[in-house]
């Protein structure tokens, strides 16, 4: 069973005990309240997105209100409670309503969703051009806790929660059409404690350091423009292979379309397991819209190396990077690409550290490190990266050729290319954007990452950049 039909199930089973659960958090939920009220203009018309039985909606002041929601045992509950409030049964993943509204609000909808980009773009279609979306979020911080009070029966079980951040929330809202006008959080203390509670929660949680601890996250957003797109670029795919054999016909045939023409570069690095030559077979005959070319890489000389001769072959407008191991769906490259087509961004960084990670996807201490580059590059860029080691980007020709000049200011020891690329893509003061991905394990064949080594020169080339980028007192060129 796929992700939305698990989600689906779980919410049409405990629709009719959502309403005594709102009971038992009954402080928590009036907060959520107070901040909408202070938040939703009462004049427009409103919309819920994942309203389940309308109580929110019901408690907001406005003259017009819709509660959309996919579980339609929770809108049969909404509609007996609320006649006079209009209730819609439709998925934000799959949107079907055509109707816009002055001012869209959810509360933990995107924790919950299979794929939040796409329910972020369709939050967008929601509104007018002058429309408010208000929306909250957990803070992650309050996983642990959160996890405790769903043992003891003090909260009701989630099926699914993607622990976004604040920083990954607004990224996503950017690349999705929106502007950022507002964030920041509150309810430090979500439980009802004489006397403190009122304390923390109208003073302590606005402080410095207390209000990064608070319970629930919220963004202020309005649509930006719509953009000018011109679907008639050529896209190049880069593949790199080694030793990939079983994965190779369902890279294929999973590949999608892009731009007036897809053209894939596949970079064979000796493979011994038959790769190159069940390559050579499949793409004598490319269909309808594909261009298909094969290069030998020359030895076992790396991904980065790999990757720049790709580059280098690659006759597109922009360029795609993809893991042939197939950790990262083909089917998400079409994200990439109109990131970078809508004029979103100017180099798009695969994120998999957003959704929960497949079993077996991520070694442990693989993990641990991404996270920890993620803080480094965070630090190091003076922006927010949460995966730094995603094999999944894109950027432009232009951009890349921009990029490859300036290789010699970090040094050109990176053995993936990740690092390179988006320290040369932050030097050049790109407009750099993360997009979510599932991670997958892969099915065939082993990782040729060695954790060690090649941590050790990952963690070298950071060395050098806060040499270059922190502690230097000639500034960069």
């Amino acid at each position: 069973m796929d992700i939305r039909a698990r989600l689906k199930n779980y919410f049409a089973n405990t629709a009719g005990v959502r309403d005594s659960w709102r009971a038992k958090n009954s402080y928590y939920h009036s907060l959520i309240t107070e901040f909408f009220r202070s938040r939703v203009p009462p004049d427009g018309e409103l919309a819920e997105v994942g309203c389940s039985t309308g109580n929110l909606l019901a408690a907001l002041p406005c003259c017009s209100r819709a509660g959309i929601d996919f579980c339609a045992p929770a809108l049969e509950i909404a509609r007996r409670k609320y006649p006079g409030i209009e209730f819609i049964e439709d998925d934000i993943e799959a949107l079907k309503t055509e109707r816009r509204f002055d001012c869209v609000i959810c509360t933990d909808t995107l924790s919950s969703v299979g794929d939040v980009w796409r329910a972020a773009r369709n939050l967008r279609r929601l509104c007018r051009p002058e429309a408010t979306l208000v929306l909250t979020h957990t803070n992650y911080l309050w996983e642990p806790l959160l996890r405790l009070g769903e043992t003891f029966g003090l909260k009701a079980r989630q099926p699914l929660q993607h622990w976004l951040t604040l920083n990954d929330i607004g990224n996503l809202m950017e690349l999705s059409g929106f502007s950022v006008r507002e964030r920041g959080s509150f309810a430090l203390v979500p439980v009802k404690i004489p006397l403190l509670s009122a304390l923390a929660n109208k003073l302590l949680a606005r402080l410095p350091v207390l209000r990064h601890l608070c319970l629930v996250e919220y963004i202020v957003a309005r649509p930006s423009p719509e953009p000018q797109f011109n679907d008639d670029a050529v896209v190049s795919v880069i593949v790199p292979t080694r030793d990939e054999a079983g994965h190779i016909k369902p890279l294929l045939g999973r590949l999608p379309r892009m731009g007036r023409q897809t053209e894939v570069v596949f970079v064979d690095g000796d493979s011994s397991d038959g790769t190159y030559e069940l390559l050579e077979e499949a793409l004598k005959t490319p269909p309808d819209g594909f261009s298909y070319s094969l290069i030998k890489q020359g030895g076992r000389l790396g991904k980065a190396d790999a990757m720049r001769k790709g580059f280098a072959a690659a006759t597109g407008d922009y360029f795609l990077i993809l893991d042939s191991d197939l950790s990262v769906a083909p089917e998400d490259l079409p994200k990439f690409y109109l990131a970078m087509a809508e004029g979103r961004a100017d180099f798009v960084n695969g994120s998999r550290l957003n959704y929960p990670l497949q079993d077996q996807a991520m070694r442990y201490l693989n993990n641990i490190a991404n996270h920890a580059f993620g803080y480094i590059f965070s630090w190091l860029l003076e922006r927010q990266l949460r995966d730094t080691l995603c094999g999944t980007k894109t950027l432009s020709r232009e951009n890349y050729r921009r990029i490859s000049e300036g290789r010699a200011y970090f040094g050109d020891f990176d053995p993936f290319g990740d690092f390179d690329l988006l320290f040369g893509a932050a030097r050049l003061g790109l407009n750099i954007r993360e997009m979510p991905v599932r991670y997958r394990s892969r099915a065939y064949g082993d990782t040729k990452i060695s954790r060690f080594s090649h941590g050790w020169l990952l963690l070298k080339m950071c060395v050098v950049a806060a040499r270059k980028l922190k502690f230097s007192s000639k500034p960069a060129k």
